[in-house]
């Protein structure tokens, strides 16, 4: 459901169901991301919210009137198709994402899959944040809703060997994946992202 009209005022910037908004905002505040990367753009609610801290934006989804919400800037493009569509392209023309943002379709298998589809792509030490993964309570599970993205937390962490994850338990629930096979981000060499007073761009 592109509108999430069964909830009264769940687009409205006060809803508690939002929150992961605010929080992913001050994460790409500090982390300054080169590329971010969003995976189902809605109405661009968070998507707009980062351009200021990101050095690239790309925005998927599969619907055309996400289009019409994303800002016109230089450094932020929307791409109407598929995340597999997307994931085929990168595969011919490859980019280092610093940051990635998972919630496209919510069903399990999508969501799984969106993330091994990925995960090559993310640098190491980067960030992929799966959204919808800890419903407040069984209405949520509407696949209009979060569906059973929850399912798919549990499936990639038992086959996490080049990453970390953890779940953020409010609803309707973020989990925060870390790509890393050290816990140290600049004991690899060339793959750090920078963290103090210049990185990424600098102080907002």
């Amino acid at each position: 459901m592109f509108w999430r009209d069964k909830r009264k005022g769940y687009d409205e910037p006060d809803d508690p169901l939002l929150w992961h908004v605010d929080f992913i905002v001050a994460l790409a505040r500090v982390m300054r991301p080169d590329v971010y990367v969003e995976l189902g753009v809605h109405r661009a609610e968070l998507f707009n919210q980062l351009i200021p801290f990101a050095g690239e934006l790309i925005g998927v989804d599969v619907d055309p009137r996400s289009a019409d919400f994303v800002q016109t800037v230089p450094n932020a493009r929307f791409v109407l198709g598929t995340t597999e569509s997307f994931a085929n392209d990168l595969r011919d023309s490859p980019m280092a994402i610093d940051m990635l943002f998972i919630d496209a379709d919510h069903c399990r298998e999508s969501v799984v899959r969106d993330f091994r589809d990925f995960l090559p792509f993310v640098r190491p030490h980067g960030l992929i944040l799966v959204h919808d993964t800890h419903p407040g309570d069984a209405s949520l599970l509407d696949p209009g809703w979060c569906g059973d993205a929850y399912l798919a937390i549990d499936e990639l962490q038992r086959d996490a060997r080049d990453y970390e994850m953890m779940t953020i338990p409010v609803s309707p629930g973020l989990t925060l994946c870390r790509k890393r096979t050290s816990q140290l981000s600049w004991a690899d060499e060339g793959d750090a992202m920078p963290y103090d007073g210049t990185a990424r761009g600098g102080p907002a």
